[in-house]
């Protein structure tokens, strides 16, 4: 297998999310955000995976397994993070993705499109746009008569006809490494903010003749980002509907999606039939033919094939099949 490497930039606090957990470590789903980006940036094709830590090092690293850890003791910029990783990239020259640990919505099957683009295009940099109907605050995609990119602009920084541009700059990008931390070693910190930016070496790219390539997202809601506590529940209902959409087309019942919430690594058999008000837990196994709920909770449960409940908690035990539960059981260890 060609060797592809994935830097993912999980050093920050979040202050934002008003909160004493750094933001990548907030669950969605029964995970940490950013094993969410683990799972996806693994699920598409980049079999070396380097996390950036920094802000609640232990505590990330104690949740992460199978990555390499990096870790960035002074939080000076993107360009900064992730030119800690030369040194661990030093032999490595393939296709890098760069991307965050609090970007948790994108799927492996984009990441997988996105590499092959990538080498497609021949392209020293390829960046991850998405077309917004909103598209205020963000970085615009600036692309010739060709449809070559050839920069993006602030918001800030942008003209009147510039600002009508829909095509922004997600902020993830494949690079080719060894040009990648080549130019990382040109960018300079000249901004308000004293910090090295990883979109500064685009332009210098781009002066010297290298392709930068933009790779549009089919669902641009894939790219949101989380900030604070609003956009990390409308993260847990995007992943929410999901899940939902997945075990629905493998032959599961769901009676009401919107109020039914289930997990990651959770196993339902073919037509269980699922009520609303339900919450299935990671963990959790259902056998196949099951009536549950309404108004259950199950977290790490096993449920035996022909089980019926409603109203009920199940926290790790076991269910035995053709079991019929009264109303109200609460069973756990």
């Amino acid at each position: 297998m060609k060797e592809t490497a994935a830097i993912i930039l999980a050093a920050g606090q979040g202050s934002r999310m008003r909160s004493d957990l750094a933001k990548v470590l907030h669950p969605l789903a029964g995970l940490e955000m950013v094993n969410h980006v683990v799972r996806s940036v693994r699920l598409g094709d980049f079999n070396r995976v380097l996390v950036v830590i920094g802000y609640q090092g232990d505590r990330v690293r104690a949740v992460l397994s199978g990555v390499d850890l990096v870790e960035q003791t002074q939080q000076l910029g993107t360009g900064h993070a992730v030119n800690q990783c030369a040194e661990a990239l030093q032999d490595f020259s393939g296709p890098v993705l760069v991307t965050y640990g609090d970007t948790p919505l994108f799927r492996g099957e984009t990441f997988k499109q996105l590499l092959k683009f990538h080498e497609e295009q021949g392209a020293t940099a390829t960046i991850v746009t998405a077309i917004f109907e909103d598209p205020s605050g963000y970085g615009r995609v600036l692309r010739d008569g060709q449809d070559h990119v050839r920069g993006v602009v602030e918001h800030k920084d942008a003209s009147s006809e510039e600002l009508q541009i829909k095509e922004i700059n997600t902020g993830t990008y494949c690079f080719d490494s060894k040009l990648l931390f080549q130019y990382l070693s040109k960018i300079t910190p000249n901004n308000a903010q004293a910090e090295y930016y990883l979109p500064d070496v685009l332009p210098l790219m781009i002066e010297d003749g290298h392709k930068v390539a933009g790779y549009i997202l089919e669902d641009a809601q894939e790219s949101m980002g989380i900030n604070d506590r609003l956009q990390l529940a409308q993260a847990e209902a995007i992943l929410r509907d999901r899940l939902c959409q997945y075990w629905m087309e493998q032959g599961v019942t769901i009676i009401d999606p919107g109020s039914t919430w289930i997990e990651v690594d959770c196993e339902i058999g073919q037509d269980t039939i699922i009520y609303p008000q339900t919450f299935i837990q990671k963990g959790t196994t259902i056998g196949s033919n099951c009536v549950i709920g309404p108004n259950c909770r199950l977290s790490g449960a096993e449920i035996g094939t022909d089980v019926i409940m409603e109203s009920s908690v199940i926290v790790d035990c076991v269910v035995e099949a053709g079991s019929q539960l009264v109303p109200f059981t609460f069973l756990t260890k």
